[in-house]
């Protein structure tokens, strides 16, 4: 099956399969939980070869190591399956016929201080570790391990290596043949340095020295050398100052900039992403001078931005540059991408952008994405995608043949997808909040109010987009009837300022308020029924789940709360394994206490959360139902070895797939929702 790849030739357009509505079949359960097919999709940069993760041979449910090489693509690909116990989860196609590949395993016992979840006393996780491979699959080597004895370590510090000491690609540096720059943990300051790394010879060379309050920013992506960091500097009753330094290429020395230094509690963005070799300017994405984040030049010589500008957009933030990385245009702007209702990419490049179109023009309906291209475009990688289309990953070959490896799942039907909408409306106090309104297959308003479901991302430092729902929640839901409402609720992050700062010590009360406006919004559209609807969220959703239910008058008839935080003031001391997120965001996260406001419970509420969750620990889930479970009528579901991120195993899925169908249908409210 995965080595079976299928060819078309390039065309002007196909014809848009036409959308049948009126589909009425709920996704099976399976469909959505089992591995997806193919995934983690990558080419090296030299254009040699593509790799992925695929599924096994025979057992959909695991995953195995798939490579080809691009000079021979229809040899089909090399094919390596996971451990019995270390399980690929990613991949990625280095230069010199090297491969990265992280795996992780379950891991019990006393987290002896390290890792997220140490200061919860939790004793079950996962272990992390990044290997490195050849094209030949021969031997799976720690990455980048480091060279230091670990003879004289007690056993609580070796415990700790082994749970937190992994290594990262920072920089693939792709016109050096041989090396990349990689982040690796010191065990002897429990930081991590910078490297410059040779993929032959396991050598490496010092670039930064972690520790203190700096940490390296922008390398060049020619040699590697580092070109800016940041400095905390300590202000006083816990502010601090975040400064920007550059290096000064006459004297090698860094020098301060302060028109790029703000108070770290002040959130701008500052994002220096690349360099103009000519002139020497910075290109810079910031909301220094708008509320969304625009892109500017500035000149370290000057220590001036220029006058306009360099791009901007009227509604959304600037979300990335698309530089060239070839030999033929390293360095330069190829594109923007706008993160708007999608991540939407435009290319400037005129040769790029004829052929974005061209791709576009063969997949209509669907995003385009491109990922990898070789110095003339021989070979082009690219993934495509809608709401009704799981990812899709294809390799354009000599410009005029399209060969398809596969789809994440194959046995998805885009029919069982209705209808996806950018929306806004107004909450009680005038802020306009966006949000993305899902609507089952064939509904028509003629046909009447649906129940409906208000579902709020987590995070909640975080946003949704529109497209394909990589959890499966969206079209689970849908096609079982139900409206699905995803506000980007106040203190989402990646719509502006205005809307990021609003959100500031509001857990349960202003941010709450949104998601109950969103519930009325629907009812007044004729979209939902008034007494069908309910609300279901993960992790900082799940919060606002177990919020509803303590909430006077709300609107909701039941809440869903999957891996919540439901306890404020032990959040406080758990916060995040991140110094500079504990400042920012640990001093955001106040507001209605749910633990402290129990005896208000109202609606039916289910529960779960997985064992070897270590960010939303099980006590917040399983302290709240035993607080409520005589007021309302409640249910509690530990989850046997799920995370609290994806990847989650397929059982996993199957588990709080029919937890949730069943609670929705029969708990909800007499009758079911």
């Amino acid at each position: 099956m995965h080595d079976k790849i299928f060819g078309r030739l390039l065309a002007a357009c196909f014809a848009l399969t036409c959308f049948q509505a009126g589909a009425t079949q709920p996704v099976p359960i399976d469909v959505l939980a089992h591995t997806p097919a193919i995934q983690s999709v990558s080419m090296s940069s030299d254009g040699r070869n593509l790799v992925a993760l695929v599924t096994v041979p025979g057992k959909s449910d695991d995953t195995a190591l798939a490579s080809w090489d691009l000079r021979h693509l229809d040899a089909g690909s090399r094919i390596t399956p996971s451990g019995d116990r270390m399980k690929f989860i990613a991949a990625n196609a280095l230069k010199a016929d090297r491969i990265l590949v992280i795996a992780r395993q379950e891991w019990t016992g006393q987290l002896g201080g390290c890792g997220e979840g140490k200061r919860t006393g939790a004793t079950k996780t996962f272990v992390t570790k990044t290997y490195i491979t050849d094209t030949a699959h021969k031997n799976f080597d720690e990455a980048f391990a480091a060279k230091t004895s670990k003879l004289d370590m007690n056993e609580d510090l070796r415990r700790c290596l082994e749970l937190t000491s992994t290594a990262s690609l920072v920089n693939p540096l792709p016109l050096d043949p041989d090396n990349v720059i990689i982040s690796q943990f010191d065990a002897t300051s429990f930081n991590s340095n910078y490297l410059l790394y040779n993929l032959r010879t396991g050598e490496s060379k010092l670039l930064f020295k972690g520790g203190g309050r700096s940490s390296p920013g922008l390398f060049d992506p020619r040699n590697g050398e580092l070109l800016t960091r940041t400095q905390l500097e300590p202000l006083g009753g816990g502010e601090y100052e975040q400064q920007v330094l550059i290096r000064d290429p006459a004297t090698g020395e860094f020098v301060v900039h302060p028109e790029l230094t703000r108070k770290l509690s002040e959130r701008y963005t500052v994002d220096i992403v690349g360099r103009d070799e000519k002139s020497g300017k910075f290109y810079v994405l910031t909301d220094l001078f708008s509320d969304k984040v625009q892109a500017w030049m500035y000149d370290p010589s000057t220590h001036k931005f220029e006058d306009e500008p360099l791009l901007a957009h009227p509604k959304y933030s600037i979300a990335r540059l698309i530089f060239g990385w070839q030999p033929s245009n390293f360095g330069r702007i190829l594109g923007f991408v706008v993160d708007g209702p999608t991540q939407e990419v435009t290319y400037v490049d005129p040769q790029m952008q004829a052929l974005h179109i061209l791709l576009k023009k063969n997949f209509p309906g669907q995003e385009v994405t491109i990922t990898g291209y070789d110095d003339n475009l021989s070979r082009v990688l690219f993934a495509t995608s809608s709401h009704r289309n799981p990812p899709a990953y294809h390799v354009l070959v000599d410009r005029k043949q399209i060969v398809t490896l596969g789809s994440q799942r194959p046995d998805f039907k885009p029919e069982w997808v209705g209808e996806q909408r950018w929306v806004e409306y107004t909450a009680r106090d005038g802020l306009t909040i966006p949000a993305i309104l899902d609507l089952p297959a064939g509904w028509t308003p003629a046909q009447g109010p649906l129940p409906a479901i208000v579902l709020p991302h987590g995070g909640p430092w975080a946003r949704d987009y529109m497209g394909w729902d990589p959890v499966g929640w969206i079209p689970f839901l849908t096609s079982r009837g139900y409206a699905v409402l995803r506000p980007q609720y106040r203190g989402s992050t990646g719509l502006g300022r205005k809307l990021w700062l609003a959100g500031d010590a509001e857990w349960g009360q202003k941010m709450q308020d949104d998601l109950d406006d969103g519930a009325a919004w629907l009812v007044k559209q004729g979209i939902a029924d008034p007494k069908r609807e309910a609300i279901f969220g993960y992790s900082y959703g799940g919060f606002a789940a177990a919020a509803a239910v303590v909430r006077p008058n709300g609107p909701f008839q039941c809440a869903i709360a999957g891996a919540p935080v439901t306890d404020l003031a032990k959040l406080g001391w758990s916060w995040s394994e991140n110094r500079l997120q504990r400042i920012l965001q640990g001093r955001t996260v106040k507001g209605m206490d749910p633990m402290q406001n129990t005896d208000k419970a109202s609606i039916p509420v289910l529960l779960y959360v997985g064992d070897r969750d270590v960010r939303t620990p099980a006590f917040h889930a399983e302290g709240f139902y035993d607080a409520v479970k005589n007021k309302v009528p409640a249910k509690f579901a530990l989850i046997p070895d799920m995370p609290h991120s994806l990847p989650w195993y397929p059982r996993h899925q199957r588990q709080t797939l029919a937890l949730i169908e069943t609670f929705l249908r029969q708990d909800c409210k007499p009758g079911g929702l």
